[in-house]
């Protein structure tokens, strides 16, 4: 329940009662300021509560964004303010200066306005949102008021509130081809209760069924995968404008929102490398190659993201030419394109799948990510080169908890710790890349079931320690994660393909995918500020160097056909610790009030 507290009579002809039950809101009535703040007061702790002017003038979704979005716990626009729960004690403070200032008698200014320049006196973070053409005033005047009248009669309210729905920044591919006529597919789902969430399954249901067409291996199968496909992405672009059109945002949805879109795209990769084998072409290789190169240059984003979060602004020469080219029209779009965000490489898939093979698919989608890793990856290692600033304690720790060393990592880091300070500061990108190299091309390199893989995987544990024994601040330190990523996933993929047994390399696609979700898991905890995953999931599941060694142990102790169960065992062992405690922390943060979020994610 929402209490909103009216303050003074509304105007004869004022919509703005209907317009606050419209929005959920329960009416209450203060005829001063005094009045204002008993009526506060005997609102539940627990509920929303509102102050708004009753000579408000506006628009219904200006209310709506000013006095109903769950993200913030403080929020306003002209002749409104609201709190949610965490933000009650502000407002409560804010209330009680005004109204002592003020006598607590009169209404003549605007209460809610005087209350929102209070809160932004003291430093309270209060969220104004962007009304661009809507009207949101408290008019002095008969004659204000009819202007502010007209004003509102002169703009259409839905087709703001339906513009709005649509991410800022998109793909090409979304903003053009889906985005038109999804947002209409989100309104229809507000107007009959449907809530972003149950568009999100809908989307992960509909790619699950795209999967199983693709592995049925017949043409028929593959046309109807690549069509079920694109309208999995409209239903996936859909889930989000719902919740922007509706402001329902929650912790639960996006964590759903991001993990439903790795669950779609990895399960798609397997019902494709389905349906090839039944055509007699062996294509594990490259679905599990094409999982590896994305979720590693997913792990660049985050990385990146993550190490620059709160540090100063760029003014590298990188960052100003990339400022000067988005300001060039067509060249944003070329430079959105060409890192193929999810839009166009969804739609590459799904086209390829309908009128070529699934290895064919494979090819173009490793190459088309592979230039568009190279690309991001160059961009960012020169503006980290050419930036002035300092990374905080916040972006070292995240970078830690995104490295996810295991005990036997940790335990070298710790007796590297000082020694490590006298490393150039370079170096702990270096050392990380050089003991991923050095496992991964010794598994290649050498004859399956041999020792080498088992000594490169100690001296690999050896440097995944130095490379993290003292905090992540370096200009490219950032670069450390993605390489532990690519080392442990390669040299899983390698000692598969070696095995060369059937069966082999789908029980090393699963144990990827459920390894890199805890990845995908403890980045969206970090970006919800929830904290990394506790310290007993990552020790119970190694750690990145844990696994690595563990693996090549059993790949030397164990026959070909005995590694295949045996992935398949530390897969699904994998799996159910990660899936259960996620599961549990998510639902609990939904259950017990966290702050909603809405993370836009990877662009469309």
């Amino acid at each position: 329940m929402s209490t909103a507290i009216l303050t003074g009579q509304p105007v004869p002809g004022s919509s703005i009662e209907a317009d606050l039950r419209s929005l959920g809101f329960d009416l209450r009535v203060a005829a001063d300021a005094a009045e204002a703040e008993t009526l506060l007061a005997e609102v539940p702790g627990d509920e929303r509560v509102a102050l708004v002017d009753a000579r408000f003038v506006g628009h219904v979704h200006a209310l709506r964004l000013g006095l109903t979005d769950p993200r913030f716990p403080l929020a306003g626009i002209p002749g409104a303010v609201t709190a949610q729960p965490a933000g009650r004690q502000a407002l409560t403070r804010a209330m009680a200066r005004e109204n002592s200032a003020g006598g607590g008698t009169t209404l003549v200014d605007s209460l809610a306005d005087r209350i929102l320049t209070a809160l932004g006196a003291e430093g309270t973070g209060v969220h104004r949102p962007e009304l661009g053409s809507l009207v949101a005033a408290v008019p002095a005047d008969p004659q204000a008021r009819n202007g502010a009248r007209q004003a509102v009669a002169d703009v259409d309210d839905e087709a703001v509130r339906l513009k709005s729905a649509v991410k800022a920044r998109d793909g090409f591919f979304t903003t053009y081809c889906i985005s038109p006529y999804s947002r209409y597919i989100a309104r229809w789902c507000a107007r009959r209760g449907l809530t972003p969430n149950q568009v999100t399954t809908a989307s992960l249901l509909t790619a699950l069924i795209a999967a199983a067409c693709a592995a049925t291996g017949t043409r028929g199968g593959f046309v109807a995968a690549g069509v079920l496909l694109i309208a999995s992405f409209v239903l996936d672009c859909t889930d989000g404008q719902l919740a922007r059109y509706s402001l329902q945002y929650s912790t639960l949805g996006a964590w759903l929102d991001a993990t439903f879109d790795r669950a779609k795209e990895y399960a798609y990769y397997a019902g494709l490398a389905l349906g090839a084998a039944r055509g007699g072409d062996d294509v594990w290789a490259l679905a599990l190659g094409a999982m590896v190169l994305q979720t590693c240059r997913h792990v660049v984003d985050f990385s990146f993201n993550e190490a620059n979060h709160d540090a100063t602004a760029n003014t590298s020469p990188t960052a100003a030419l990339s400022d000067k080219l988005d300001s060039v029209g067509w060249t944003v779009w070329v430079r959105r394109m060409i890192v193929l965000p999810i839009g166009e490489r969804w739609a590459m898939i799904a086209v390829l799948t309908a009128v070529t093979t699934p290895r064919i698919t494979f090819y173009a989608l490793l190459i088309g990510c592979a230039f568009a890793a190279t690309y991001t990856t160059a961009g960012r290692v020169l503006r980290s080169l050419t930036r002035k600033a300092r990374r905080t304690d916040r972006a070292a720790g995240a970078l830690a908890d995104l490295a996810d060393s295991g005990p036997l990592a940790q335990g070298i880091a710790g007796a590297l710790r000082k020694p490590a300070r006298r490393l150039p500061g370079f170096t702990a990108p270096v050392i990380a890349l050089l003991g991923g190299l050095a496992v991964v091309l010794t598994a290649a390199l050498t004859d399956f079931g041999g020792p080498w893989p088992v000594v490169a995987a100690l001296g690999y544990a050896l440097t995944s320690g130095l490379a993290v024994a003292r905090p992540l601040k370096g200009a490219l330190d950032w670069l450390v994660p993605p390489f532990l990523r690519a080392a442990e996933y390669g040299t899983v993929l390698v000692l598969a393909a070696k095995a060369d047994v059937n069966g082999a390399l789908p029980a090393a696609f699963g144990l990827v995918a459920a390894v890199a979700y805890h990845h995908y898991d403890t980045v969206y905890r970090i970006r919800g500020d929830a904290g990394a995953p506790p310290a007993w999931l990552v020790r119970s599941i190694g750690g990145h160097e844990g696994r690595t060694l563990l693996v090549t142990v059993l790949a030397a102790l164990l026959t070909a056909s005995q590694l295949k169960v045996a992935l398949t065992a530390l897969a699904v062992a994998v799996a159910v610790v990660v899936l259960v405690e996620s599961i549990r922390f998510w639902v609990a943060a939904h259950q017990g009030g966290a702050p909603a979020v809405h993370d836009e994610g990877e662009p469309a």
